[in-house]
């Protein structure tokens, strides 16, 4: 019974409020004592994730393939260039990363080269990974980038509109 009270008078103070268009921002107004407040939460439409070891693993089995190795001929992900987001809008997550070359591997450290040396990947929902090299790609010494990387995501990341890889720390 009390349950049925609060959904009640939860609907009372909502058809109290004044109707808004939603295609304008709401402006904060002072409540008076027969309404009550009214708050709107906005959902980021990007959510930053951690990497986990599975998707770590993913990752690199996605790099190696595209360079046509094993895995095994990488040790792992460069420390602090790896970055993975969703982007709720389009249901794709979207890393990116450079990848280790082992230090027995030639084809690996030629492959983790200039346009090698950083990738971006995308994945549709559950699908598999893909790996594009983006190597000087957006930058003016480059082309520009093979994917689009949404700008909801550059943001989240602080990367710059339009770029393939992290800002360069000095």
């Amino acid at each position: 019974m009390a349950v049925i009270a609060v959904a009640t008078f939860g609907l009372a103070a909502c058809s109290s409020s004044p109707a808004r268009d939603a295609t304008k921002p709401s402006t904060p107004t002072a409540p008076s004592s027969s309404t009550a407040p009214t708050t709107t939460t906005t959902f980021p439409m990007a959510s930053d994730l951690p990497v986990t070891d599975a998707v770590r693993s993913q990752l690199l089995a996605a790099g190696a393939a595209l360079n046509s190795l094993p895995p095994s001929d990488y040790t792992g992900l460069r420390q602090g260039e790896t970055y993975y987001a969703y982007d709720k809008s389009t249901q794709t997550y979207w890393a990116g990363a450079g990848l280790m070359p082992s230090p027995s591997s030639t084809p690996a450290q030629v492959a983790s080269q200039d346009d090698g040396a950083y990738l971006l990947f995308d994945r549709v929902g559950s699908g598999p990974w893909k790996a594009y090299a983006v190597g000087l790609a957006g930058t003016p010494d480059g082309g520009p980038c093979p994917i689009a990387v949404p700008v909801v995501v550059l943001d989240l990341w602080g990367w710059s509109p339009k770029s393939c890889r992290p800002p360069v720390i000095s």
